[in-house]
């Protein structure tokens, strides 16, 4: 980008907006001061210290946190369970004797039991492989009898046999949604400084409107006064002479108007920016912009190879996928197996329980859910899912042609924008030269209030039109910046900035 003219240093301003009592220029009253801030300023500004920076940042750093989650899911977990106190007072069935006979009898009993699980997931299968050892307690109160009874070392594996598994997506879409997260944090960044640029412009078009309404209003008083004394003359009529006093009384109230427009533009960038109430900001308007035409096909690729919005449709696709599969599996023949192989014993002492021999304990478990009969709510649930995949695989497929024609509008628009800059420029230069001459044949009496009033609105409707010009040429800039996630000043994907971002 060309050097940019700047009335002060960036570092000043850094002081005064850190609180240090440092004059940038002179105070507008005695509570308030004044900042000269160019558009880069601003900008940077908003990405330290503006609340949407701040809400941005937070929102990616969340992402950030489930990614970190999803990775340690992968990694194994240890995991205690345990039971300290487990009182049981009650009535039960108990066989005495042959004779006798089963009797029901009160008994109370103290219990407690903790086990310790080492749990590993198996993408691959989607089972869950653990090791476990336990050791329980139990007392009977009415005659204290103790018994242990020790799992030294338990080795089991479960896994569903239905067909879906879970962990084999997640690890297909969940890399997907963190690099979305990464390149919706960019663009976001971009989006602020588009906020940025708009904020910055009604302000400089707020400033410009302000001067222009007191320029009016002293050209105004000075011509009524002429007038006044042309009209005791003779040579302007009272029309003529009502005309310009009624000019002054609106120069008078644009002027009002354009005060109370400055104020309200000026106070919305400080709450922006997350500045204090005592801070005037005077905006330092862009002198130069970038000398820059942008090859459509390329910024296209580029969009397609970085926008976050090309990994949320393939997110939606994957997700519609996996929506697919589960409803598959779940309406079909569910099946599970556990299988478990360890060492257990029972002992009146807890050291007993630890010694060997011990006793060799075998699991293998199977449960199986057959649907025989449900009136097709099954093949209802499958179609319905795979009906929803073709909606939305279809509205992917017109997403993504919406979004290329849309790139490509956004980047011609873009490369006319330097042409219109320098078109409204020049019409600013040439309609201030058309306003000097008008005013200088009027102070002779060559022309009259009506041919001066049009060459003056006509400088003002320039003026304006040359603010809007640069406002759309630096939010578009920042548009293109949005959608490729590129830097085509200095040829870098904005990616490569991430880490340095986030570590300020």
């Amino acid at each position: 980008m060309m050097e940019i003219k700047y009335s002060m240093k960036w570092l000043a301003a850094v002081c005064l907006l850190s609180g240090m009592p440092f004059l940038l220029s002179a105070q507008r009253s005695s509570e308030v001061l004044e900042v000269e801030l160019s558009l880069d300023d601003v900008i940077e500004l908003a990405e330290k210290q503006s609340l949407y920076s701040f809400r941005i940042k937070n929102m990616y750093l969340a992402s950030y946190w489930e990614f970190r989650s999803f990775k340690a899911n992968r990694l194994p977990r240890l995991i205690m369970n345990t039971t300290p106190i487990n009182f049981d007072r009650s009535v039960r069935s108990q066989f005495i004797s042959e004779e006798e006979g089963d009797r029901f009898i009160s008994q109370s009993t103290f219990s407690s039991q903790a086990s310790v699980s080492l749990e590993q997931n198996v993408p691959w299968t989607g089972g869950v492989f653990d090791v476990t050892s336990s050791l329980s307690r139990i007392q009977n109160l009415d005659n204290d009898g103790v018994q242990y009874a020790s799992v030294p070392v338990s080795i089991g594996f479960t896994q569903s046999l239905n067909g879906y598994n879970a962990l084999r997506w997640e690890s297909r879409i969940e890399p997907l949604k963190f690099e979305q997260a990464k390149l919706e944090y960019l663009q976001s960044r971009e989006s602020m400084a588009i906020q940025a640029t708009n904020q910055f412009f009604s302000v400089a078009a707020s400033e410009i409107n302000r001067r222009i309404a007191e320029v009016n209003y002293a050209n105004a008083d000075t011509l009524y006064r002429i007038g006044k004394g042309r009209f005791e003359i003779g040579t302007v009529t009272q029309d003529e002479l009502l005309d310009l006093e009624l000019g002054l009384l609106n120069a008078r109230l644009e002027l009002s108007r354009s005060e109370v427009e400055l104020r309200q533009s000026n106070a919305s960038l400080s709450s922006f920016l997350g500045l204090d109430d005592d801070v005037w900001v005077k905006c330092i308007i862009p002198a130069h912009i970038p000398d820059l035409q942008i090859e459509v096909d390329q910024a296209l690729a580029l969009a397609q190879e970085n926008n976050p919005d090309i990994l949320g449709f393939q997110r939606q696709m994957l997700e519609s996928q996996e929506r697919v599969a589960q409803t598959r599996a779940n309406n079909g023949i569910s099946a599970n197996i556990r299988a478990n192989l360890g060492l257990n014993k029972n002992a009146e002492e807890i050291d007993l329980a630890y010694e060997s021999p011990f006793l060799e304990q075998q699991q293998v478990r199977v449960g199986l859910s057959i649907p025989i009969m449900d009136w097709g709510v099954r093949k209802g649930r499958v179609e319905m899912a795979r009906s929803n995949h073709e909606v939305i695989e279809a509205e992917v497929k017109q997403q993504m042609i919406d979004f290329e024609q849309e790139a490509i509008n956004s980047l011609l628009d873009f490369n006319l924008q330097e042409e219109q800059v320098a078109i409204a420029a020049k019409a600013d230069t040439i309609a201030q030269m058309g306003f000097d001459v008008t005013m200088q044949r009027f102070l002779i009496d060559k022309v009259d209030v009506i041919r001066l009033n049009s060459a003056r609105n006509s400088l003002d409707a320039a003026r304006r039109s040359y603010i809007n010009a640069l406002r759309r040429y630096w939010t578009s800039y920042y548009g293109v910046r949005q959608l490729t996630l590129y830097d085509f000043e200095n040829n870098r994907p904005l990616v490569e900035e991430l880490d340095e971002l986030l570590q300020q």
